[in-house]
């Protein structure tokens, strides 16, 4: 006989008691609110609404209403991760092998940063508010419209700002007026070597819009003379590639004004590194002389001509290669070699000081003493057009002094950098020799760290952390350059560096009685700012950088 009060034929009104709500997930939801209103999140509007909505179905057993709360945890965490900027799976088992060679004490400080106090107590607050309030309110009421009202902006567009402040801003220090900012405005119009940017900055023609930039890079490439003139000048190039310092970071630390800045004939102030982690950088820096590859094109053969050593040892240049660290961890030192085609022999560290060690562990040695050591050896080399590339890693996060833990600190570090570069530089002017030094930093340091990434990480190649200053000397000229750098404020990449080199490899500039300045530096090719990593892309567009993660939808870049 059928009981007539089972759940199938129980009366309608007795059918709602098996609507439960949201309960304690209310909070869950109420918190990523808060998060994306204050820019924190890249929220996915749909798959929280299927997640709201997997929870609200009435369940009349009690055991399946448990067991979706066991099945709920996980997949609630996994879905609060992936609306975060976080790095995601693919992104953190890229980068595995590298997390293992970190010392125990920077994984904690690293850790450690992570924890914004500040939101803590803003998320007890609104826990409290939550069980103050729910007493009277119905809580998932609130929750479910506010999910299908985020859902509706998807397909409508936003009509209301979801963050303060309204309107996204570029990210680099560039404001309205400055040079760099007239650069990124020559950039959206698709001036000189740039794809227009006309098109409105919907995800798909963002996507497009990338393609072909990539497309256009493919096909550009620095010119070389197959053969110096019968009167070219010998000379030597020096390219000390410095990791982590970019403007943001100088600015941070205080250093705008620092005496190294007064050396360089020519600064430039847009130049994009294209990459936030190290051992890109220097491939993309050792094949400057083609356009930009996308991330995973660096990975592939490149045509003889890209290579910015080579071509300067076809014209009987001598490659010469040093490093301030042991280039082992990554596999920096091997990807020189395999992806950069640089095959000169490291220079002997015997002897160095060791003045830091690595957050791995390893030495890094007094930069000082490696430069000097360039200046004894080099002054007997018998070729005297060299070619040397300079990688130091003294600026690197987690570096610290021998017998200590802690992390040292930024400002003391490029301080003592700066100071040594200056002294440098002081000796090498009044040494006699003629080199040609280009300073060119990898990627900048995250020091202050963004809504997207904690200070410190660089899984995402935010234009803070790209934009990098990049300074040319020329040393031991006949009539040398007065007064302050020349500004290169149009948005630059490595093929201007290599193009500037091919307009000086004869030389001359060394021995004219007058160098034009303006023919050296003029028309230099331009790169718009697209920066890529493993998983993620960002780009400029119209004035606003977006970011791609993981190939999936364009998002403006949070502020």
């Amino acid at each position: 006989m059928t009981n007539r009060l089972s759940p199938q034929n129980a009366p309608l009104t007795s059918r709602w008691q098996y609507w439960r709500g949201l309960s304690g997930w209310n909070y869950y939801f109420l918190l990523k609110f808060g998060l994306l209103w204050t820019g924190y999140l890249n929220f996915h509007p749909l798959a929280n609404l299927v997640f709201a909505a997997f929870l609200l179905v009435a369940l009349p057993n009690v055991k399946l209403h448990r067991l979706r709360h066991w099945i709920a945890a996980p997949v609630g965490f996994a879905l609060f991760w992936h609306d975060t900027w976080l790095p995601g799976p693919q992104s953190i088992m890229s980068q595995g092998s590298q997390l293992a060679g970190f010392s125990s004490d920077y994984l904690i400080d690293l850790i450690t940063r992570f924890i914004n106090w500040q939101m803590v107590g803003a998320a007890f607050v609104l826990l409290v508010a939550y069980l103050f309030l729910s007493q009277w309110l119905r809580i998932s009421v609130f929750v479910v419209a506010i999910l299908i009202w985020l859902n509706v902006l998807t397909f409508t567009g936003p009509v209301i700002p979801l963050t303060p402040g309204g309107a996204v801003t570029p990210t680099t220090a560039a404001v309205k007026g400055s040079p760099a900012a007239d650069g990124n405005t020559l950039a959206a119009t698709g001036g000189g070597d740039i794809p227009a940017q006309t098109s409105p900055p919907t995800s798909q023609n963002l996507t497009a819009w990338l393609n072909s930039f990539y497309a256009s890079e493919a096909k550009r490439q620095t010119r070389f003379p197959d053969a110096l003139p019968q009167d070219a000048q010998p000379f030597e190039l020096l390219v000390i590639n410095i990791c982590s310092l970019a403007w943001s970071d100088i600015e941070t630390a205080g250093l705008m004004s620092h005496p190294l800045w007064s050396h360089f004939d020519v600064l430039f102030k847009n130049f994009n590194s294209a990459t936030s982690y190290s051992g890109p950088a220097a491939i993309r820096l050792l094949r400057a002389s083609c356009g930009q590859p996308s991330h995973k094109n660096l990975y592939s053969p490149a045509d003889s001509k890209c290579y910015l050593f080579d071509n300067l040892a076809a014209l009987g240049f001598t490659q010469h290669l040093m490093l301030d660290h042991n280039g082992l961890f990554g596999g920096f030192l091997k990807e020189l070699r395999q992806e950069g085609g640089m095959q000169a022999p490291l220079m002997d560290q015997t002897g160095l000081p060791v003045v830091l060690q690595a957050f791995d562990g390893s030495p890094v040695y007094d930069d000082a003493a490696v430069l000097k050591r360039w200046l004894e050896g080099e002054a007997r080399d018998n070729n005297p057009r060299t070619a040397t590339f300079y990688n130091l890693l003294a600026m690197h996060d987690g570096n610290h002094f021998p017998g200590t833990s802690k992390t040292a600190d930024y400002k003391v570090r490029a301080q003592k950098l700066f100071d040594e570069l200056d002294d440098f530089l002081t000796t090498l002017e009044k040494s006699g020799r003629k080199v040609m030094v280009i300073i060119v930093p990898e990627h900048g340091a995250a020091l202050k760290g963004d809504r997207m990434q904690i200070s410190g990480l660089r899984d995402i190649p935010s234009p803070s952390i790209t934009n990098v200053p990049v300074g040319v000397k020329f040393v031991g000229m006949k009539a040398p350059h007065q007064g302050k750098a020349i500004e290169i404020t149009q948005p630059s990449g490595f093929l201007a560096i290599s193009e500037l080199v091919a307009r000086s490899v004869d030389g001359k500039n060394f021995v004219a009685d007058q160098v034009d300045w303006s023919a050296l530096t003029n028309n230099l090719p331009q790169t718009a700012p697209v920066s890529e990593n493993d998983n993620a892309v960002v780009i400029q567009y119209q004035n606003k950088p977006y970011v791609r993660l993981g190939g999936g939808d364009w998002v403006a870049y949070p502020q």
